[in-house]
Parts: C-alpha cells; structure tokens; sequence
C-alpha cells in the first residue's frame, strides 16, 4: 500500500513507528522546515504506555519519563479532596502512568521513523480523491498521489474541515497557561496534583530530570487581549492564592516554556473514515486535557491503525474496524474531559462549596473505575 501520513506531530510519528513495525512504510509530510521538538509538559497514562510497548518504543520513552503513583486534588484553601491511586494501574494493566516533556516524547518517536520517508516544508493547501487515489497540491506548488492518506494534521484539520464543514473546534470556556520550572524540592516526586478554587484552577507535576510542568487556567472570554498578553509574574500574581510554591513555579517559568492558549475540543465524530482518508489524533477527536489523554488516544490511534493492518484484508476492512474501536471510546474521552473541566472551572462559590464539600466522600474506588474503561 502507498500511504501517506499528513502531520508529524505525536499521532502522525506514532503511526509512522507502528506501522513501520509491521513493515507497512509510509510518506509523513510535516508542514514545518525542520523537526523542533516544542512544548512544556504532559501525562502519558497506563493506557497509552501498553500501546507504545507493543509498538517497540515504550522502554526509550519510559527512560525520560517519570512514573507517577499518585493523583491529588485540593480546595482553594489548599486542602486535600481526595486521590487516585495510579500504582492501583499498574499493578491490574502492568504499565505505568509517566509524565513526560513534550520535546522528549516527540523526539523519541521521531527517531524511531526512518528518515528517508520524512518530508519538511509540506502544507497541504488542497487535496482530491477519487476511486483510487488521493492528490495532495501542497502550498510549495508540488503535487503528489497516494493509495491512502492518514490524516494527522491537529485540530484545525485542513482534511477535516473539508470532509465534515460544520465540525469547528469548541471553545471549552477557559484559557490556560503552562510551563516548565525547577523543583526546589517543594514538589513531592511521583504524585501530580490540582487545586481548584473560585478564582481559577492550578495543575503541577514533577518530571524526570528535576523539573516541574505545571498548568493554569482561568475562566474567560474566547480571544481575551488581557490574559493573551499577561508575563510570568502577573500570572504569577492571577494565582498567588494557592500559595509559595505556586506563585515561585510560574514566576521562575523561563519564556522559552511560557505557554498561553485558549482550550478546544471537537464535538465528537459518527466516523473517522472518509473514503481513501483516516483522520486520526487531534484532527480526528481533539480533547480538552483534563484527562491527561490527548497524546495518548493519538497514541492509541495508531495502534489500534497497526493491529487493524495486521488483521484484515482490505482498506474497506482496516477502517471498519479503526471506526469501530476508536469512535466509541474517543468520544467517552471528550465528553467526561469536557465534565472534568465543566465541573473543575466553577467559579460560583455555592457551586464551588458544594464541590468541595462532596468531592471528599466521593469514593476513591469510583474514582478508579472511572479510568478503566481506557483499557477496554
């Protein structure tokens, strides 16, 4: 089969990897002139970790990462709700849940494409397809054709916009900071927390080499000029009320690491299967990150890409069965992420005193459960 994949990001390089392992190679285009690994921190579950071993790359993974045994969750006041208990994961699944930086993870994957099938400095500006091939017109004014096209192009996907007019991003309400700062040894090793208040929600987590990714989010309008063009110490400022450690690990953020965006899901799919054309990753189920499985499910993706490879015949066969698990279980992903973030944003304080006062009696064990359907 001639395949090509749009996009080098997470999703487009892990289908790269694990398709190559069955010895199905493929053509990636990426849109930028060279391999930048960017990006601050992010959670790799149990989940997502099985999926990367089958594919042959989980140990190298695994060697930047750092395992995580424990979820915390606190008030504005900064007192402990309740927990997760990660190591539960991995002793039922045998994986374990990491956090890793972006550049670490992405740089992995990328080397373990062969080079040679690594296109730069392709944006694809318009494509066709008939009953036998996809043309890809790229912005360079070149032109290819392909048997098949995967499309991993992120959640402005040009081929999505295209196949399904009225899927746009969604606005989840909220804009978000992140960044990357030292561990002055106030941020306990292997557990990641969140502390939610009426004035905005924080997120921090240590990782492998002696650092901390930490996130922030307030309620806003979509666009808004002033959280857009806030420094790292007027955030700082925003959410000094959770405390020293806080306030020091986004003040001493360096701006190379200083992120801001508005955060987007896509209202879930019926398919992800358009003809010659996979959507897959972001361009295919984009979720808000309050599960920690944005990487992962692209990840999933293309697993689940190579094993329906590996056992059916045809394309018709390969992409009824990629729908089928992959639909169903992306959707649960955004709708309980959009939840999480519904519920975690409150800014009203009855609704906010009525969280914290039943969070704490929400049993762990639900909590738990909640996550496993991730293995299904």
């Amino acid at each position: 089969m001639d395949i090509a994949i749009v996009g080098g990001g997470i999703g487009g390089l892990a289908t790269a990897v694990a398709l190559n392992k069955i010895g199905i190679s493929t053509t990636i285009y990426e849109s930028t002139s060279s391999f930048k690994p960017l990006g601050a921190g992010i959670g790799i579950g149990s989940n997502a970790m099985l999926a990367l071993q089958q594919m042959e790359v989980g140990e190298s993974i695994l060697a930047h990462g750092l395992p995580l045994h424990e979820q915390r969750f606190y008030n504005g006041k900064g007192k402990l709700m309740n927990t997760i208990d990660f190591t539960r994961l991995k002793k039922q699944f045998g994986e374990e849940t990491i956090t890793i930086q972006r550049a670490d993870l992405h740089e992995a994957l990328f080397e373990a494409v062969p080079s040679a099938s690594f296109h730069f400095n392709k944006r694809v500006e318009h494509f066709t397809q008939n009953e036998d091939s996809v043309t890809l017109t790229f912005t360079d004014g070149t032109v290819t054709t392909h048997e098949f096209v995967i499309a991993a192009d992120g959640i402005h996907s040009l081929f999505r916009q295209q196949l399904v007019p009225n899927s746009s991003p969604r606005y989840a309400g909220y804009t978000c900071w992140r960044g990357i700062s030292q561990n002055e040894r106030d941020v306990p090793l292997h557990v990641s927390s969140e502390a939610w208040s009426t004035d905005g929600r924080f997120g921090w987590a240590p990782l492998h080499n002696g650092e901390v990714y930490w996130f922030a989010c307030v309620n806003a309008r979509e666009g808004d000029a002033f959280y857009a063009n806030l420094s790292p110490r007027e955030v700082a400022a925003q959410f000094k009320h959770f405390g020293p450690t806080v306030e020091r690990l986004i003040q001493e953020t360096k701006d190379d690491y200083f992120l801001h965006h508005d955060l987007y899901d896509i209202a879930p799919l019926s398919t992800f299967h358009y003809g010659r054309i996979l959507l897959l990753g972001d361009a295919a189920h984009a979720t808000t990150p309050n599960m920690g499985q944005g990487a992962g499910q692209s990840i999933e993706d293309a697993y689940e890409l190579m094993l329906a490879f590996e056992r059916e015949d045809t394309w018709e066969l390969i992409a009824e069965r990629y729908d089928a698990y992959r639909v169903p279980k992306t959707k649960k992903v955004i709708d309980i992420s959009r939840q999480i973030g519904w519920a975690a944003q409150w800014d009203r304080r009855w609704l906010v005193t009525l969280r914290d006062t039943i969070f704490p009696y929400v049993p762990k064990s639900l909590l738990f459960q909640r996550l496993t359907f991730l293995f299904k």
